[in-house]
């Protein structure tokens, strides 16, 4: 088995020099850098991963705490995963996945244990009680969402109050008489996650800005039976020539079922009323027909997640000018928008 001893004999160099261009951590001319990097490739050396972590005492492992609660869009929450494991292992650390129904005994049983290094987490509450938990641990911890208290965590988001605004601000610039929001279903409403407050806030302060009509519909769940039941509240006011009507549809999961519910009504989208979701542009794209969408930006908010954390483990000092950053929303109108008249 090739050994990096015998990597530092191929390339006239110390042991340490081996280590040193496989780990970052030294300062490292690129003539010498040049020849032990040939020297792996030519001898096909692969750093045995046990030896590694015993010599850094690190795992190389970043515990990701993801949403399997009842509910949870997988598929939005897939392109984190991808791009967080990514991430990881172009900085040669692998991930460890644990569900968020272990709570704050979860966190820290990936921290005493030594299971890994570092960890993400993932669908904050607006009061979580793994806060002052993974405040405390002895590990680095990054949140995706922002807490109402992130004690002093790095958090790293979607500006969920920017895009309530930018729904409702294109809705009123197009002329729409009256704006309904198909909110979350109850039990994330129940849940209290911290970014719902924050869409729903930013849509009623712009539509109150504009003096637009505006009401909030929270549909029973994500079923086409909930969309059915949410539309016929929100159009129940309507009735013919009762103006431009915008909805905004901030759960992915609630698109397609709203915008099939409105086709079986006779509705057309983008021809008798506005549709815009929250949502992956791939989910936009590939609804029918494809909606016009603020996009989530998953992973611009889980690469900037991911720069911070391994800037945190590695004891960098981190450039930002708070412990929030918060990634702007992108609008692309598609076929669900009303032209502007």
């Amino acid at each position: 088995m090739v050994t990096s001893r015998d990597v530092a004999r191929l390339a006239g160099v110390s042991q340490s020099t081996v280590s040193y261009v496989m780990s970052g951590r030294r300062s490292i001319s690129p003539e010498t850098r040049r020849r032990v990097e040939e020297a792996i490739e030519t001898l096909g050396f692969q750093p045995n991963a046990g030896a590694r972590a015993l010599a850094s005492q690190r795992s190389q492992v970043i515990g990701l705490v993801v949403p399997f609660a009842p509910g949870a869009d997988m598929t939005g929450v897939l392109p984190f995963i991808e791009t967080i494991t990514k991430c990881a292992r172009e900085e040669d650390h692998n991930v460890i996945l644990a569900t968020e129904d272990e709570g704050a005994e979860g966190l820290t049983r990936l921290s005493d244990q030594s299971l890994c290094d570092a960890i993400v987490l993932m669908e904050v509450g607006s009061k979580d009680p793994r806060i002052p938990v993974a405040a405390g641990l002895s590990v680095p911890v990054i949140l995706i969402g922002v807490p109402d208290d992130p004690a002093g965590l790095y958090c790293v988001d979607l500006d969920y109050t920017l895009a309530g605004r930018m729904a409702v601000d294109e809705l009123a610039a197009s002329a729409h008489d009256r704006v309904v929001l198909l909110g979350y279903p109850r039990d994330v409403m129940a849940r209290d996650v911290n970014f719902v407050r924050r869409f729903l806030r930013g849509a009623e302060e712009s539509a109150a800005e504009h003096g637009i009509a505006y009401a909030e519909v929270s549909p029973p769940d994500t079923s086409r039976a909930g969309a059915e039941s949410a539309l016929d509240e929100a159009l129940a006011e309507q009735g013919p020539g009762g103006g431009r009507l915008g909805l905004v549809v901030p759960d992915p999961q609630l698109i397609q079922p709203t915008l099939q519910s409105l086709l079986d009504r006779g509705l057309v989208p983008g021809r008798d009323l506005s549709v815009i979701g929250l949502c992956t542009d791939r989910t936009a794209e590939t609804s029918t027909p494809p909606v016009t969408n603020l996009s989530l930006e998953p992973r611009d908010v889980s690469r900037r997640a991911m720069r911070i954390l391994f800037r945190l483990l590695n004891r960098e000092s981190v450039s930002t000018t708070s412990t929030v950053e918060l990634v702007t929303p992108r609008l692309t109108l598609r076929q669900t928008s009303l032209p502007v008249r």
